[in-house]
């Protein structure tokens, strides 16, 4: 069971304008090339499956947060300890 904690989770602020950005270009390019197929051969119901396509690839390609999306993450601040927070309350307290 310990492996299901193992998995990466998370994705950075430029990984996530890049799978959004990949978003995008495949549903359209999906949306396009299924317009036109539909259009070719008057079913619009193949528009809609290939459009359903589009959107079940770009969930395969953005949900999970793959490495290509983890690459510049960011160097977050040491958490303060309670006795850190409590003392400048204090020092500010007594200032005033």
């Amino acid at each position: 069971m310990d492996f299901i904690y193992k998995i990466p989770t998370h994705m950075d602020f430029e990984g996530q304008a890049r799978a959004e950005r990949l978003y995008r270009v495949v549903i359209t390019l999906f949306a396009i090339v299924g317009l036109v197929w539909g259009y070719i051969i008057q079913q619009f119901s193949q528009t809609v499956y290939i459009l359903g396509a589009g959107f079940a690839l770009a969930a395969l390609l953005t949900m999970p947060p793959w490495p290509l999306y983890r690459k510049k993450s960011l160097n977050w601040q040491k958490p303060k300890g309670e006795n850190d927070s409590v003392s400048e309350g204090a020092k500010k307290k007594k200032k005033n």
